[in-house]
């Protein structure tokens, strides 16, 4: 069997407050293969971020490990990581095209910025080689090299936060909510061409988003996140047509149009991430099918023919082998 290309092995992030230790990120294990495009969600504060800012190296885990190719990163502090050997390794789009461009730099310096910084020795004539050949596989015509950021439309930003990210050829692509703040039309094109360079490039995705629909586009593996846990993870067609996990099942069902799937309302409130209670079910008190049992000891997550989800009443029961 293939090693994958990244390991999250119970991966934590913790901040203290003034009340407590807050889990933003809490024993997450994942793993990403080559040229596979997995897919996080999850509702607004469940950790997706953090999560995402602690594996490309933005901020440092509290506890567990991070390898790429086996090789440990999760132990390189944050604030060297950005001109690390690795980093060129694995690269960000951002979620927000305007925010994470530099104003003060023209759109050719933008795309140059990494190469300049992790590529290398590189001679003025091979960087602008370097920075065309990104913008043409990014679509992005070579007159708006000479811009800057606020001369382009969202969707040319969109194509300039994707170049600058593939220029050093990483190997694990994290996207970030790349199209929530594009319009309906321009999203498709942006897809599209993230489509063809993952074939092309033969790039690994992380492919965070709020839009069920899009991850079941372009994503091979779904996983779902609450409250700072992998609650379930599974190819992209069992997620959508067999989901195992109750909270899985609710946002499947919120998906505008999913008229053939029971509706799912989930009542109460969320539990409090700061100091949670170790064997209590995250999702209890808001579970539909919610007992006893999930007030005392808290699922663990577990595999059965490669589709794996924290519940002790598991949905499609039936379908697991004996």
């Amino acid at each position: 069997m293939t090693a994958p290309l990244l390991e999250l092995e119970n991966v934590a992030k913790i901040y203290p407050t003034g009340s407590g230790q807050l889990h933003a990120v809490d024993g997450v294990s994942l793993t990403i293969s080559r040229g596979e495009s997995l897919g996080l969600v999850g509702e607004s504060g469940c950790g997706k971020s953090t999560l995402v800012r602690v594996l490309s190296r933005l901020i440092d885990p509290t506890t567990g490990a991070i390898r790429i190719d086996g090789q440990s990163i999760g132990d390189i502090p944050a604030r060297r990581f950005g001109t690390h050997a690795e980093r060129k390794r694995i690269q960000v789009v951002f979620q927000d095209p305007t925010d994470s461009l530099n104003p003060q730099f023209r759109i050719f310096d933008s795309i140059a910025d990494p190469l300049r910084r992790l590529g290398g020795r590189k001679t003025r004539t091979e960087v602008t080689e370097a920075v065309h050949e990104a913008a043409r596989i990014t679509r992005l015509p070579p007159e708006l090299l000479s811009r800057y950021p606020h001369q382009l439309s969202g969707g040319q930003k969109a194509r300039v936060g994707i170049a600058r990210a593939i220029i050093l050829r990483p190997e694990l692509l994290i996207l970030d909510e790349p199209t929530s703040a594009l319009d309906v039309s321009v999203q498709v094109v942006i897809l599209q061409l993230l489509g063809e360079l993952r074939e092309t490039l033969g790039m690994s995705y992380l492919f965070v988003s709020h839009d069920l629909n899009v991850v079941k586009l372009v994503c091979d593996r779904v996983a779902v996140m609450y409250l700072g846990k992998i609650i379930e993870c599974a190819p992209v067609k069992d997620i959508f047509e067999r989901p195992a996990h109750p909270y899985t099942k609710a946002l499947l069902s919120a998906i505008p149009g999913a008229a053939e799937m029971e509706r799912v309302r989930l009542d109460g409130e969320p539990r409090s991430p700061i100091d949670p209670d170790p064997n209590v079910c995250r999702f209890y008190g808001r579970c539909p099918m919610g007992q006893e049992l999930c007030a005392q000891t808290a699922p663990p997550l577990i595999e059965h023919g490669g589709h794996a989800a924290a519940c002790h009443f598991r949905l499609n029961q039936k379908d697991l082998p004996a």
